[in-house]
């Protein structure tokens, strides 16, 4: 079920990009769904599909302690390497190139669901591990939940199109202003 996981997740993270659009921008399918072409939507919708596969996770692992680390490691690593694979070679190439994100986004995948495989294949957690999960995992969902509406006025959560911030940072969204 591990490879079938990555795959759901690839798929559903890829109609994610499009949901909002499909939607007629409806700002409920925002919370979840890619708003604008920046970093942070592309992690978003990353995290989205990967919460989503945690309901069979947590029939396959039981929801515990060691299962809360797990999820909150295996989001962690969805937050950070998303943007340092895109970061690092943009460094080099100075655009984005869409098949290289893609790419990205797939290795972000495999590594975020072998990081959870690696934590919930641990023993037993001392419970200073699972109070940390507990409250990293709840940080990373209120960030996911608030940031689209919030974003930061940084690199992150800037799109590179309309140079506009979340909801804002849409092309639509951007035309109607002017």
């Amino acid at each position: 079920m591990f490879y079938i996981g990555i795959i759901i997740i690839c798929l559903v993270g890829t109609l994610l990009h499009f949901t909002y659009e499909w939607s007629n921008h409806n700002k409920y399918v925002a919370i979840f769904s890619a708003v604008n072409e920046s970093t942070w939507e592309h992690v978003k919708i990353c995290i989205t599909p990967t919460i989503l596969w945690s309901i069979y996770e947590i029939f396959k692992y039981g929801f515990s302690g060691k299962y809360l680390v797990a999820k909150s490691l295996s989001l962690l690593t969805i937050i950070v390497l998303i943007p340092v694979l895109f970061y690092s070679y943009t460094l080099f190439t100075k655009k984005a190139i869409l098949v290289i994100d893609v790419i990205c986004f797939y290795i972000t995948v495999i590594c975020s669901q072998l990081v959870f495989q690696k934590v919930i294949g641990l023993g037993a957690m001392p419970s200073i591990y699972i109070w940390l999960g507990v409250i990293l995992l709840a940080l990373e969902i209120g960030a996911y939940l608030y940031l689209t509406f919030n974003p930061f006025k940084n690199p992150v959560f800037k799109d590179p199109i309309t140079h506009r911030y979340g909801l804002e940072g849409h092309p639509c969204e951007h035309n109607h202003k002017h």
